[in-house]
């Protein structure tokens, strides 16, 4: 007998394909801000997408593999956004660049926060075997840090590498703490009109670091 020859997707049908996949990450990235990672089901997911379990796990293979994509979807988004907010140009003060860097990563955030309000939960979590959803974090996390590392050691040259990967360990540790006190403590205001403080407070350690503290 012949063997069977499997049809390709129509291009309608991968549109739909992509868009439902959409619609499914959409879902889920609301019911996860809502209840978190663990109250997170593929049966709310369902109800909340108007797909089938059946679809949503033809797209995903578990629960842990949908968080993890939220994830991804996020980070990436996060990425993008920050493209949005001009660039000093190459002759920039210290300030400049540091008010730069503190507005692109507030205004990201703004745009696309899931991938930070779950890792978050997730990163603080320790199992004996680490859920998909978390090692996708501490994936992008290791890039975000890469990233900042890269961007502050090209403009601050007079730093050396260790000074440097400290500065970008703050330069994250500020970023969470702003964000938790947004949706934690104090939701009144947005994360934009903090961007002031987190800037003068990273220009303080970078200061210190010329100084050879830390």
């Amino acid at each position: 007998m012949p063997a069977t020859v499997k049809k390709k997707a129509t291009p309608r049908k991968r549109a739909n394909g992509i868009a439902a996949r959409g619609k499914i990450l959409d879902a889920a990235a609301e019911i996860a801000s809502e209840r978190g990672y663990e109250g997170t089901s593929i049966s709310l997911v369902s109800k909340r997408s108007g797909f089938p379990a059946s679809s949503i796990y033809w797209h995903f293979k578990d629960k842990d593999d949908l968080i993890a994509a939220v994830i991804e979807r996020s980070f990436e988004a996060w990425l993008h956004a920050a493209t949005d907010i001009e660039s000093p140009g190459e002759n920039y003060t210290t300030e400049e660049f540091v008010a730069f860097q503190v507005t692109q990563s507030m205004h990201a955030l703004e745009v696309a926060p899931d991938f930070l309000r779950l890792g978050l939960m997730l990163g603080l979590e320790h199992r004996p075997e680490d859920p998909t959803a978390r090692k996708t974090f501490l994936k992008v996390r290791s890039q975000a840090f890469r990233n900042a590392v890269k961007s502050f050691g090209k403009a601050l040259p007079e730093l050396d590498k260790s000074a440097i990967e400290e500065l970008a360990s703050v330069t994250i540790a500020l970023a969470d703490g702003f964000f938790m006190s947004r949706h934690v403590a104090d939701a009144t205001h947005d994360l934009m009109n903090r961007k002031d403080l987190q800037a003068a407070a990273l220009l303080g350690v970078i200061d210190l670091l010329r100084k050879g503290g830390g």
